[in-house]
């Protein structure tokens, strides 16, 4: 198999939003539908780490791995989905993430909370 691009698995990805779940302003069903989604998949894997605590003293399975791995593709799928219907791109997500992250680690400015400092 080649090696799959962002951008490729952006547009290969889309395809599969099922319906336009209504019409009406920009905080359509569809986009929302796909927001809660997201938290949806976020809260599974959150709980697949809770288990990990609770039940294994913290010790993480290959099976624990591969779980939490699948669920954050579907994490992906979401964001993905979310950034389309705002009109943007997978692709303009990380962008503009890594050069957040970068200007943070420039500037010595990691540590702490906020977005903007």
């Amino acid at each position: 198999m080649s090696k799959l691009t962002i951008d490729a698995y952006s547009r290969q990805a889309i395809t599969t939003l099922l319906g336009d779940h209504g019409l009406g302003s920009e905080l359509t069903p569809t986009l929302l539908s796909q927001v809660f989604g997201l938290v949806g998949e976020s809260g599974e894997v959150a709980e697949k780490f809770k288990k990990c605590i609770r039940d294994n003293r913290g010790e993480l399975s290959e099976e624990d791995k591969a779980a939490i791995i699948k669920e954050l593709g579907d994490i992906l799928w979401y964001i993905n989905s979310v950034a389309q219907l705002m009109g943007s791109s997978l692709e303009e997500v990380a962008q503009q993430n890594l050069t957040k992250v970068l200007s943070r680690k420039d500037r010595s400015a990691i540590s702490g909370s906020g977005d903007d400092r």
